[in-house]
This record gives structure tokens, C-alpha cells and sequence, in this order.
């Protein structure tokens, strides 16, 4: 017998269904306590699915609502309904997959899916047969519904799908749904592309059996009439070149011709699904062959997607020019990301590499959704990289009628396009440069904010060129105007400047000291009248600023400018407020480059910091122990403080003794150094090596504790945490010399293994070198047998490192190591002379270390044998060594 509802039952549940429609909290506040009551009640679910599929007399939301609650309880409870409810709930929403409502059709669709995605397609069996089956139904809305039943159910499970455990039912799914290709209705079209979408990107047996049927079947649908269905044809084509490019090559060159023709579709959602085609072409190597003819068509077609459209001048409220006072709106601050220590040596001339934010947010993230400017932006960026100079003979005659176009939208889009290739064509861009960057300055001052700000974002893309040429040519007026930017009164430009004037910071470095206290003037001034969102920027400005000039910043007056403001702010803050990351990381940045000069106020910065790590381990504990009662704790608070308190031993140095003496910062450090948590590890070993450096005396205790838990992180799995656990490790051997040979035989094996593992990154490759150098200067009786395992890899990691304290240490151990066992260093002799021959002044006695083994060598093996091994050396080896060591 079928279920049927008692009519009062079902009068008190369109009541609630009704009551919940209203706006009055009080009102909601009501319901949720009447629904809790409710669902004591098992056939409560039951009325449910009546007024969803049975009540046609009830208008749609009221239905669709009964729906979506039930969707609500089938999430939490569905394991807890009697077998009954559940079968008749299930046997409703098959039954009425095709509701003459195609709002109530989505909504049963929705309800399948929640119910096959609780473990239940597998307890469902008739499931997707019968809607298969219903599909062939001549009833357009009992097709369409179970369409949209089985597209849903394909994005929720498509790895279940093409598993064993259904017996893959994708063997008669995917030739089903090919034959819908060519429906006569466009929804249903769609549907059926969109369901075989789901299975390329993981390359799903029964579609790579059909596939050649897809292509053709995509092909004949490419001038489809229906936006939906062309927008889901061109998914199809960027999702196949990535997986079956092989596929795909044959067609290539009509493949492309359509894709220029929907990235200038009049849809724009078809458009930005067929722009994605650019950028996933660039990463393909066969890219620079097929697209090389087409981009006389290609670079339009992108410069012309890179403008503004109506809509997006409207949510960027693009005619507002002053809105600083406006307070920022929660939602509006996107949660920042704190990057942990790592622990670097310096190279050969390298500069901060900027290549990792190129697209860093390039202007409208209020837009953040990704949409077609940013999307034509980003192709071209791409492609810049992919063709470098090969581009410009398209773009050159196109930029110069945008830049100095009348209307702002276009004279915008030809700033954003010359941003987007200053990293693919900046050497193609040189010749242009010194009358563009004027220009370009000029535009700072533009009266459309959004100008301002696209030019503020343009111009950091060529800081480095900027940089490289007489300051008082270009970079003297850029600051000058990019500093009245940072006080603009719109807020996007506002941001736009700060992170520009951050990117400068990086590139200037010391060329920025002359211009020092005019920039501190600005910064601070910035500080009384930024909003919220923008002072986080700020705090980023400043900090690189400090790591720019280092301790050029340490004088009075800039001191007494600069402090006051970041501690007052530092006092606003409470211990919970994450706003405390940005300003943690610029103080660390600032007390590291100040040195001494912060002195006066590192107490109360060093124990805030050490409560902050207190707090959130005994969070964590507390968490461990009872995690109903406690919440996880947010480890970056403890991650952020442990790295500010590196930065305060970096920049005190054995001022920070007093501080540590006074604090159980050992303690704390002994357990982060084993938190579950990497980022925590990787950032305890940071702090653990600059206190070595600053004051061992705290450190020496704990060596018996400390050593075997550096050893066990010796795990190259995790690459920052392995780098600076070994950094740690080397820094230790220099305070503890000969004390250090118990702890050997713990770490050199792996450090051994590391060095010589294949693609093993440049900065862990070197600390590794460094660390057993050092440990081969304090114990070389421990370390030289194994000599011959590691010299070769451990001549090439370090022979491109500037000269410094860590490279002095590490070549008096290998230099030691040799006297002890020469035997090891003879196969690859070679490589020691190269590396030798990369220093540029050792001191004296290192000199003459180098000069006995070289000289050793020669006489150990006799003049002519000596000459015909010398015969193999490159030239420039060859004279640096005669040059400096008379061999």
C-alpha cells in the first residue's frame, strides 16, 4: 500500500514550508526549533517528499523548499531513515523526475544526487538504469529532468563511475549519451556534453574508446545556435588538448580557426570557455608550430578581449574616483597566505626573481572572478613567453593606437596589454622603453582611477629595466609619482600603487637609500588614512622595504618615524586577530634590518611572541586530548611568531640572550620542532639555527634532545623543512667543534643520501653541501671515509655560490677531509679544481690550504701525467688556476 499523509500532518508542514518564507528572524528562529522537533519523527521525511512531488495544487518555491529540506536531512541523517521512508522517497523521485516544473525537476535532480552520493549508488542499483531508460522517453520534460539527474551525478561521482565496484557503468553510459549529441533540443544537447565532460580530464576508459565518435560528434555541433552547447563544446576542446592532444592534431588548424571565432563569440561565457584554449595551447610543446600563422589573427582577437566590458565598469564601480573613506567590507579582504622561513645562501649577481607573482592579481580582483579580460590577459602573457620577440610585429602597430586612444576603456586595455608581455617581450620592448615608461608615468596621473591604477600595475612589470638605467632618468620620477599614488584617493589605486611600489622595493634595493626619508614620509602618512584591506598592503610595502635597504634603515630619524606607528598598531591588535600575520612578518622584516636600532623595542615583541606560541600549543593539546570540547587551533599564529622571533636573533644577534634567558622559549621550540604540522617544523629549525648563531649558550643544553629530532627531518619529502633542519645542523656543528662527533653517524648518512639525489632542488642542494663541509671541519676523522660518496655533487652544488662565512667553513672541511683520506677526492679531482677555481678571495689561509692540495696532487702524480689531466680543463679553469695557484 502506498504511503499517504494524514491531512492535519500535512496542513502543519505547508505551514512551516510557508512560516520559513519569511524575512523576520524571530519568525526563522521558530522554524529551526519546529524542524528539530519534526525530525524526531521518521515519516516527518515522508510529508516531505509529498509536497515536492505530489503537490501540484502548491506553488513551485513552496515545493522546491520541501525538496531542499529534505536534501538537508538525507545529508545529516539519510544512514538513521527506516528502510520504508528511504524506498518510498527513492521510488517518488523517480517517478517524478519529469515534473511539467523544470524547478522541481532540478530540485528531485538534486535530491538524487545528495542520496547516490551517500554510499547509496552502490545500494541503489535501478538507479541509473532507469534513468537511462528514461531518457528515451518521448516526454521532453521526463528526458530533460533525467538529464539533469545523471549530469549531476556525473560531476558528484565520475571516479565511481569508471570503477569496478558498479561493474562501469560507463561502458553504456557513454555511447548513450553520445546519441543525445544530436537532439533536437538544445538543453538536452547540453546536457549530454556536459555529462561526457566530466570523464577526459581523468581519462576514462569508456570514453577513450569512443573518442574518436566524441570528436566528430563536438565538430558537427561547433556552430550550434545555443550558447550553453557551445560554451560545453569548447570545455570539451581545451579539456582534450590537454589529455588527447594526439587526438586532436589532425584537425588542428580548423580547431583553431573556430576557437578565433568563439573567443569572439557575442556570448561572453562562450567566449572566456574558448579563450581558456589559449592559455592551455601555450603549455603544449607543439604550441610555437600551429599557432605561429594564426597569430595575425590571434593578437586582435586577445587585445580586444583585454577591454572592459560595460558590465565589469559597473561592479568595479568604475565612475567612483574618491572613495577612500569608505570603510572596506569584510568580505572584500581575501585571506592572505603566510610564506615560512626558508633559509637561502647568496648567488652570483641573482635578483629576486618576481616571476612567481607575474599574474600576481594584475588589477580588478574585486572581480576576482575569472572572467575575459583576465583571461585574454593571461593568454597573452603566455604566448608572449612562448613567442617572445616573434609577438611584437603584430602587437606594436595595435599598441600605439590604443595608448594614445581618446576614450579611457581602450587607452586602459593598451596598458594592460603592455603589462601582460613585459615578461615574454621585454627584450623586444627595450628599444621602446624610454619613450613608453614616460609615458606611462604620465598615466599615473590620469583622471579615471582605473587608469591609474592598470598604469601602477604596468609599470612594476618593467621596474627592472627602470632600475638598470641612471636613477635620474626613470626611476627618480616613477617613485616620486608612484609615492603620491600610494596617498591616491581611490582605494584600488591605492593597492595598485602599494604593491607596485613593493615590486620596485625588490628590484631597487639600495638604490632606494638617498630617497629614504621622503618614502618613509609617504608610508606612514599612508598609514592614517588606509582602510583596512589596504594597510595589510601596506604592512607587505614596508616589510620589503626593510629587506631592500637592510640596515641602511637603521638611523634615528628613520626609526623615530617609522616605529611609532607599527607599535601603535601592534598595541590595537588583540592576540586572536589575524591581522597580527601582515604585521608580524613586516616587523620581522624591519627588526632583522634595524639590528640594534630595535633594540628599545624588542620586550614586549619577543614575549607577545613567545605568547603566541605558548597559546596555540596548549590550544593544540587541548584540541588533541578532547577534540568535541576545543577547536583546532590556526598554527599560523605560532608559524608567523616563530618566524618574527628568528627575525629578532637574526637582527639583535647576542642582544636576544637576555630575552631567551628569560622566557622557556627552549621548551616551546623542543615541541614545535616535532608539531605534526610542517610549516611549524620548518619554521622551528629557522629559529633554532639563528639562536644557535646568536646564543648558543641557551642551545647547548638541549643538543642531546635536539639532535636526533633534526636528524629524523632530514627527509627530503619535505623540502623547506629538510633545508633548514640541515642549515640548523651546520650551524650547530660551528659552536659545538670537536663536542659535535657523538651526534655524527645521526645525520651524515642522510645528508649523503640528499646530495646525491636526482633533482633535488639548487637551495637544498647547497645548505646539504655546506652542512657536511662543516661537519667534515669538526670531526673530519668521521666524515672523510666517506668522502669519495659525496666530493663530485658536492664540488657542482657549491661552486656558484658568492663568497661568504658558510662557503669559508664548508671548504675547510673538505679541505681537512682530503688530508685525512686524499684517496677519495682522486677519481674526481676535476670537480675540486673547478670549484676551488669559483672563489674569488679566499682568505690567506684558506688560499694556502687549497695551494698544498693542488700542488700535493701535481707532485703525487708526476709532471707529465699531471699535464696531459690539466689538458682536459676549459680554458678559463685553466688560467684562473695558473692565475692564483701556479698550476
Amino acid at each position: 500500500m502506498d504511503w499517504q499523509p494524514d491531512e492535519q500532518g500535512l496542513q502543519q508542514v505547508l505551514q512551516l514550508l510557508k512560516d520559513s518564507q519569511s524575512p523576520n528572524t524571530a519568525t526563522q528562529r521558530i522554524v529551526q526549533d519546529k524542524l528539530k522537533q519534526l525530525n524526531q519523527f521518521p515519516d516527518f521525511n515522508n510529508y516531505l517528499i509529498f509536497v515536492l512531488t505530489r503537490l501540484k495544487s502548491e506553488d513551485e518555491p513552496t515545493r522546491s523548499l520541501s525538496g531542499l529540506i529534505l536534501k538537508n536531512n538525507v545529508k545529516a541523517h539519510y544512514q538513521s531513515f527506516p528502510p520504508p521512508v528511504a524506498d518510498f522517497i527513492k521510488q517518488e523521485c523517480l517517478n517524478n523526475i519529469g515534473d511539467a516544473s523544470s524547478l522541481i525537476r532540478a530540485t528531485i535532480g538534486i535530491l538524487i544526487t545528495t542520496i547516490a552520493s551517500k554510499g547509496e549508488l552502490q545500494m541503489w542499483p535501478e538507479l541509473l538504469p532507469q534513468l537511462c531508460n528514461l531518457l528515451n522517453s518521448e516526454d521532453y520534460n521526463t528526458c530533460e529532468g533525467a538529464f539533469g539527474a545523471l549530469q549531476k551525478i556525473c560531476e558528484d561521482s565520475s571516479e565511481l563511475l569508471d570503477s569496478d565496484a558498479l561493474n562501469r557503468p560507463l561502458n553504456i553510459m557513454i555511447p548513450k549519451f553520445l546519441q543525445f549529441f544530436k537532439h533536437c533540443s538544445p538543453k538536452i544537447r547540453s546536457h549530454a556534453i556536459a555529462c561526457v565532460n566530466q570523464f577526459i580530464m581523468d581519462r576514462a576508459q569508456a570514453l577513450m574508446d569512443n573518442i574518436d565518435t566524441f570528436i566528430e560528434h563536438l565538430f558537427a555541433l561547433a556552430v550550434d545556435d545555443d550558447p550553453e552547447v557551445r560554451k560545453n563544446v569548447c570545455r570539451a576542446l581545451v579539456m582534450l588538448l590537454e589529455v588527447r592532444i594526439d587526438r586532436l592534431i589532425p584537425h588542428m588548424h580548423s580547431i583553431i580557426q573556430y576557437m578565433l571565432q568563439r573567443t569572439q563569440d557575442h556570448d561572453e561565457n562562450v567566449a572566456l570557455e574558448a579563450c581558456e584554449f589559449w592559455l592551455t595551447l601555450a603549455e603544449q610543446p607543439i604550441c610555437k608550430e600551429v599557432l605561429a600563422s594564426h597569430l595575425v589573427q590571434l593578437i586582435p582577437i586577445l587585445v580586444n578581449g583585454m577591454k572592459y566590458s560595460e558590465i565589469d565598469i559597473i561592479l568595479l564601480k568604475g565612475d567612483v574616483e574618491e572613495d577612500e573613506a569608505v570603510p572596506d567590507s569584510e568580505q572584500d579582504i581575501k585571506p592572505r597566505f603566510h610564506k615560512s622561513r626558508t633559509v637561502t645562501l647568496p648567488h652570483e649577481a641573482e635578483r629576486p626573481d618576481g616571476s612567481e607573482d607575474a599574474e600576481d592579481d594584475d588589477d580588478d580582483d574585486a572581480l576576482s572572478d575569472w572572467n575575459l579580460r583576465k583571461c585574454s590577459a593571461a593568454a597573452l602573457d603566455v604566448l608572449a613567453n612562448v613567442f617572445r620577440e616573434e609577438l611584437l610585429p603584430h602587437l606594436l602597430p595595435l599598441l600605439k593606437g590604443l595608448l594614445f586612444h581618446p576614450e579611457w576603456v581602450v587607452k586602459e586595455s593598451g596598458i594592460l596589454v603592455l603589462g601582460a608581455i613585459a615578461e615574454g617581450c621585454m627584450q623586444g620592448m627595450v628599444p621602446y622603453l624610454p619613450e613608453l615608461i614616460p609615458h606611462l608615468i604620465q598615466c599615473l596621473s590620469d583622471k579615471k582611477a582605473l587608469v591609474r591604477s592598470i598604469a601602477c600595475w604596468t609599470l612594476s612589470r618593467y621596474a627592472h629595466w627602470v632600475v638598470s638605467q641612471p636613477p635620474d632618468m626613470h626611476l627618480k620620477p616613477l617613485m616620486t609619482e608612484l609615492l603620491k599614488r600610494i596617498l591616491d584617493g581611490n582605494k584600488r589605486v591605492q593597492e595598485a600603487a602599494c604593491s607596485a611600489f613593493a615590486t620596485l622595493e625588490e628590484e631597487a634595493c639600495t638604490e632606494l637609500v638617498p630617497y629614504l626619508s621622503y618614502i618613509l614620509d609617504t608610508l606612514v602618512f599612508a598609514f592614517g588614512k588606509y582602510q583596512h584591506k589596504n594597510l595589510l598592503i601596506l604592512y607587505d610595502a614596508i616589510g620589503t622595504l626593510a629587506d631592500s635597504v637592510g640596515h641602511h634603515l637603521n638611523q634615528p630619524e628613520y626609526i623615530q618615524k617609522l616605529m611609532p606607528p607599527l607599535i601603535q598598531k601592534w598595541n590595537e591588535l588583540k592576540d586572536e586577530d589575524k591581522d597580527l600575520f601582515p604585521l608580524l612578518e613586516c616587523l620581522s622584516s624591519v627588526a632583522t634590518a634595524l639590528q640594534s636600532g630595535f633594540l628599545p623595542y624588542c620586550e614586549p615583541v619577543y614575549q607577545r611572541c613567545v605568547t603566541l606560541v605558548q597559546k596555540t600549543l596548549a590550544q593544540a593539546m587541548m584540541y588533541t586530548q578532547h577534540p568535541e570540547q576545543y577547536e583546532a587551533p590556526d598554527k599560523d599564529f605560532m608559524i608567523v611568531a616563530l618566524d618574527l622571533l628568528s627575525g629578532l636573533a637574526e637582527g639583535l644577534g647576542g642582544h636576544v640572550e637576555q630575552l631567551v634567558a628569560r622566557s622557556n622559549i627552549m621548551t616551546l621550540l623542543f615541541q614545535c620542532m616535532q608539531d605534526s604540522m610542517p610549516e611549524v617544523r620548518q619554521s622551528s629549525f629557522a629559529l633554532l639555527g639563528d639562536l644557535t648563531k646568536a646564543c648558543f649558550i641557551h642551545v647547548k643544553p638541549c643538543i642531546a634532545e635536539f639532535m636526533p629530532i633534526l636528524g629524523t627531518n632530514l627527509n627530503p619529502e619535505f623540502i623547506s623543512v629538510c633545508n633548514n633542519a640541515t642549515w640548523a645542523i651546520g650551524e650547530i656543528c660551528m659552536q659545538m667543534g670537536a663536542e659535535m662527533q657523538p651526534y655524527v653517524q645521526m645525520v651524515l648518512n642522510n645528508l649523503v643520501e640528499i646530495i646525491n639525489r636526482p633533482n633535488t632542488p639548487k637551495t637544498l642542494l647547497e645548505n646539504t653541501a655546506i652542512t657536511i663541509g662543516r661537519l667534515g671541519y669538526v670531526c673530519p676523522q668521521e666524515v672523510a671515509p666517506m668522502l669519495q660518496q659525496f666530493i663530485r655533487p658536492w664540488c657542482t652544488s657549491l661552486r656558484n655560490i658568492r663568497d661568504n662565512e658558510e662557503k669559508d667553513s664548508a671548504f675547510r672541511g673538505i679541505c681537512m677531509m682530503i688530508g685525512v683520506n686524499p684517496g677519495g677526492v682522486v677519481q674526481d679531482f676535476i670537480f675540486f679544481c673547478d670549484a676551488v677555481a669559483s672563489w674569488v678571495s679566499p682568505k690567506d689561509d684558506l688560499r694556502d690550504m687549497f695551494y698544498k692540495i693542488l700542488h700535493g696532487f701535481k707532485d703525487q702524480v708526476g709532471e707529465e701525467n699531471w699535464q696531459q689531466f690539466s689538458e682536459q680543463f676549459p680554458p678559463l679553469l685553466k688560467e684562473r688556476l695558473a692565475a692564483f695557484y701556479g698550476v
